[in-house]
């Protein structure tokens, strides 16, 4: 999708990329056909001059330079060219705001490998493997884990971020994750009614009692956040192209959320007052 975006471009919005698509222009490749096309925001070349550096970013494999061009809503068409360099990230913590609060887990999934940091182990490694990365996959993380991320690490989160609260609301998905989620048929099994106020109490129970079980049951929850973002970011991406006019680009194969390591303790979940577990 993303050779097939003119969005990005200074002075083109949604109605001017429109017109060129019914045009015919459906691509970079046609617009450089066509040499420079007249655009009232624009000087003589500079239409074309952009096309040009938008084969060249896509050659480097420049996300953030049209992350930083395109808007929240319009993330989702970076997808489909930077979905093997993408990490799906959540972050849970003490539950109160910055700076009193601190992250006590961060779990990260980037597509084939499911990662997670703990506070007072290993929370440090995460600064490091993020950097591999070109896309930032999340659910409202442009206003909450992100920031907290880098307040965190005092490390700038340069790449692409894709937040899917954003992506989404536009298809009529509002609320909570838990709540799109819901309106996909997804079940979160022994998870389900557990919420960010529970992942607080895991926490302190972890650190009160001891108990392995309460950190395997936060980890679950966190891992359980980002697993369910890949199925979700692929339907949000052809919904969105489905509403596009024709365009020589397809949809991608839906995909199921991957298998959840961690076990989630209905016993632990109980004694932090989860009703039901």
């Amino acid at each position: 999708m993303i050779t097939s975006t003119f969005r990005h471009l200074p002075g083109v919005g949604a109605a001017f990329e429109e017109r060129l698509w019914r045009g015919g222009c459906l691509t970079w490749q046609d617009a450089a056909a066509r040499g420079d096309i007249p655009c009232r925001r624009y000087e003589a070349g500079t239409f074309s001059s952009g096309v040009a550096d938008s084969h060249a970013r896509l050659a480097a494999g420049d996300a953030a330079w049209f992350g930083q061009r395109l808007g929240a809503a319009d993330q989702w068409r970076l997808f489909a060219a930077f979905r093997h360099q993408a990490a799906y990230v959540d972050i849970e913590t003490t539950g109160l705001g910055w700076p009193e609060s601190h992250i006590t887990t961060i779990a990260l999934w980037d597509g084939s490998e499911l990662r997670t940091y703990v506070h007072g182990e290993n929370l440090d490694d995460f600064a490091d493997d993020i950097r591999a990365y070109k896309l930032l996959v999340t659910f409202n993380g442009r206003g909450f884990d992100a920031p907290f991320i880098e307040q965190t690490f005092r490390q700038k989160l340069d790449m692409a971020h894709l937040d899917l609260r954003w992506v989404l609301k536009p298809l009529g998905y509002s609320g909570g994750l838990k709540r799109v989620e819901r309106a996909f048929g997804l079940d979160r099994g022994a998870l389900t009614g557990v919420d960010g106020y529970t992942a607080v109490l895991l926490w302190r129970h972890w650190q009160n009692s001891g108990d392995a079980r309460a950190l395997e049951t936060l980890l679950a929850y966190n891992a359980e956040d980002v697993l369910t973002l890949e199925p979700l970011a692929v339907h949000a991406y052809n919904a969105h192209l489905a509403g596009l006019p024709a365009l020589p680009e397809h949809p991608l194969p839906q995909c199921g959320r991957a298998g959840n390591p961690f076990d989630a303790s209905p016993e632990v979940l109980r004694k932090v007052g989860v009703r039901g577990a």
